[in-house]
């Protein structure tokens, strides 16, 4: 049984984005899976999905620390009674082609993760999409309990801390597979203003870390809170933040074209 694993925790996410998630792997797994969402809050998500508790992380995180450290809880050594080898991926991911090689690859004793795409020619692992041994890396959630301040505070980002601490290293999906949409699907910030984002050949899931997420990328829009403007309209718009806001040039980045292919994939 292939076995996938999603968290939602507080606000950041409604039901929809789990619903999406299980309509999106109906579509690209063979066979039957399992999809387990650990939660605070079940209510809204369809009955095939199987919500538990979230695990406890079992210590204190200091305010400060950026990441999302939460997902360490699943390194422990009981995890809802599930056992095996799990996928883990982020509820903001679209999953645009089969993905029953994500199952299969490798060792299934090792931990698998994409590569960093920001720090690419590092060792350095991204935990969007991630498998791995449920169990079998326990003292990942023990040292973090054992000195949570000094090593949140470190590594910043979970993903660091993974990357670093796992026995024997972190093992990578082949190139392809796993996508950033900021980075190969936007492309650097004057192609955003000529063509809608690209679907990277031979991709299977797309990250969304940040902004846009996948409704926003579906209408054109940086985040929820702004409405899609024509390219010279959002520049007009842009360079009126100049009197109120010195920060006013990362806007200028941020500009998306709806993009059909995400709406044709993010989909219950």
């Amino acid at each position: 049984m292939k076995q996938v694993i999603c968290m939602k925790w507080g606000t950041a996410y409604g039901p929809e984005y789990v619903n999406v998630m299980f309509g999106m792997l109906r579509r690209n797994i063979t066979g039957d899976f399992r999809l387990i969402c650990f939660t605070d809050d079940s209510s809204g998500v369809r009955s095939e999905v199987e919500c538990m508790p979230l695990p406890s992380l079992g210590c204190e995180i200091p305010p400060d620390v950026p990441g999302k450290w939460p997902k360490i809880a699943l390194w422990g050594k009981q995890l809802g009674g599930l056992t095996g080898t799990a996928l883990f991926v982020d509820l903001d991911s679209v999953i645009v082609d089969n993905i029953d090689c994500y199952f299969t690859h490798g060792d299934p004793h090792q931990v698998y993760t994409a590569r960093n795409w920001v720090r690419h020619f590092g060792k350095h692992g991204q935990t969007s999409v991630f498998r791995f041994p449920i169990g079998e890396n326990s003292y990942m959630l023990e040292d973090l309990q054992n000195n949570p301040a000094e090593i949140s505070r470190k590594y910043r980002f979970e993903q660091n801390y993974v990357t670093d601490h796992v026995k024997g290293g972190v093992k990578f999906w082949p190139e392809p597979w796993t996508k950033h949409f900021g980075i190969h699907s936007q492309g650097i910030w004057p192609l955003r203003y000529l063509r809608p984002p690209v679907l990277p050949k031979g991709a299977r899931i797309i990250t969304f870390p940040g902004h846009p997420k996948p409704p926003d990328a579906i209408v054109g829009r940086w985040s929820h809170v702004r409405k899609h403007k024509p390219q010279l309209e959002h520049l007009k718009w842009v360079f009126a933040q100049r009197k109120t806001d010195r920060r006013w040039r990362r806007f200028i980045s941020r500009y998306i074209m709806p993009t059909k292919w995400v709406e044709d994939h993010w989909r219950e």
